[in-house]
């Protein structure tokens, strides 16, 4: 299973990052997750459309050719953490890679979410991007363990 998580923004808290790597070192080699952070746009002026387009050329082209592109946002699906699973465990099945975007301060943009394979919710809450990268290393660890009957996830 290969997955990556394409962030924009490259300044979070050390707590947040100690978070992230802690959940992502816990899963086995075959499940290889990388993050890679894209430059957010300048915010000089430049309108929000503009901002968010120029983001999402970033966040295309980081990620990883033919990966099902999963794109966080607050309209998006509600799913549990065992939708989750049996998503990531067809795709791993199907052997997709997966991507899983998310965007700078102001959201991601309209072409990039409607080209996303999911459009997928974390929260109803407004998150932090810091932590919405927590949250959603932490789900993908958990969603591995429901997959792999480990004790971690206890429904």
């Amino acid at each position: 299973m290969k997955i990556t998580i394409v962030a924009v923004g490259q300044r979070r808290p050390a707590w947040a990052d100690a978070a992230v790597k802690d959940f992502l070192d816990r899963l086995p080699a075959d499940w290889a997750v990388t993050v890679r952070e894209v430059k957010a746009e300048a915010r000089d002026g430049k309108l929000r459309e503009r901002l968010m387009a120029a983001e999402a050329d970033r966040l295309r082209a980081a990620c990883p050719a033919g990966a099902v592109v999963v794109a966080l946002d607050e309209r998006g699906k509600d799913w549990t953490t065992m939708q989750l699973a049996q998503a990531l465990q067809g795709w791993r099945d199907e052997a997709q890679p997966v991507a899983f975007v998310i965007g700078g301060p102001d959201g991601l943009d309209d072409a990039l979410k409607r080209n996303a394979r999911v459009l997928l919710r974390l929260s109803s809450l407004t998150l932090p991007h810091a932590l919405a990268r927590v949250l959603l290393a932490e789900q993908i660890y958990r969603a591995w363990s429901v997959l792999a009957n480990h004790p971690y996830h206890r429904a």
